[in-house]
């Protein structure tokens, strides 16, 4: 049971709304905001959409868990606090505008951008940092250019990547023992009042590349892009394995 009401909050207007989640402000607390995974899933830079019910629920549910993950290995996220079924009380930060992006396997753009195989293990975790701007079309960007558009410094660079490769790390890991190989995952960070660096936003298959470990089976929103089959099933997959959906 939620120390706030959920319900008063979320008849207000967001004070922001993205393609699937909305933030609403805590009027009792400006240190915190209230998320609301919604059942919108886009692909294409919004161009392709659908509502899928229960797919808000899923994302919360998968998103909650691996924040709890990353908290239990020492990696500072924005997570408080889950109510079900698709809204998450996390600390309001200052999102820092890039998509941090770290590849294992190539897939997707890399392989549409380069010469990189489909499937072709990386020697090493390949991270890169994209302008998150729809107006631009999120092009990709390097450390020289985020710091003179003033995104970030060169020390929050540093620890924006240092953090990333953490996640990597952690998670890799964890969905291996799941069966489940990492392929790649974009997350987005943000600084807390106090000037801390965060992992924010989601971290869900509509944010990662997931494969199945044996059949290589697409367990993420590539299903949607690709037109795969029901990835409403793919996700729930997921949430089974991960140990939040009984």
């Amino acid at each position: 049971m939620s120390k706030y009401d959920i319900s008063k909050i979320l008849a207000n207007e967001p004070i922001y709304a993205g393609k699937a989640k909305s933030i609403y402000k805590i009027e009792e607390n400006e240190k915190e905001v209230l998320v609301e995974f919604r059942d919108d899933i886009t692909a294409g830079n919004g161009a392709k959409h659908d509502v899928k019910s229960g797919k808000g629920y899923l994302n919360t549910l998968i998103s909650t868990e691996l924040f709890n993950v990353l908290e239990k290995n020492n990696v500072p996220t924005h997570l408080i606090e889950y109510i079900e079924p698709n809204v998450m009380i996390a600390k309001n930060v200052k999102i820092i505008p890039l998509e941090v992006i770290v590849r294992n396997i190539a897939a997707g753009s890399l392989c549409k951008k380069y010469p990189f195989e489909q499937g072709q293990v990386l020697k090493t975790a390949v991270t890169q940092y994209d302008y998150k701007n729809d107006d631009y079309g999120d092009p990709m960007l390097n450390n020289e250019i985020a710091i003179e558009l003033g995104l970030a410094t060169e020390e929050e660079l540093v620890e924006i990547k240092k953090l990333a490769l953490k996640v990597n790390d952690v998670l890799k890991g964890f969905f291996d023992e799941k069966g489940i190989m990492l392929v790649d995952f974009k997350i987005e960070v943000g600084k807390t009042a106090d000037g801390q660096i965060v992992v924010a936003d989601e971290i869900s298959p509509d944010t990662m590349r997931l494969w199945d470990k044996e059949t290589k089976d697409v367990l993420d929103k590539d299903v949607f892009r690709k037109d795969l089959g029901d990835v409403l099933e793919k996700y729930k997959i997921v949430a089974e394995r991960i140990g939040c959906l009984k």
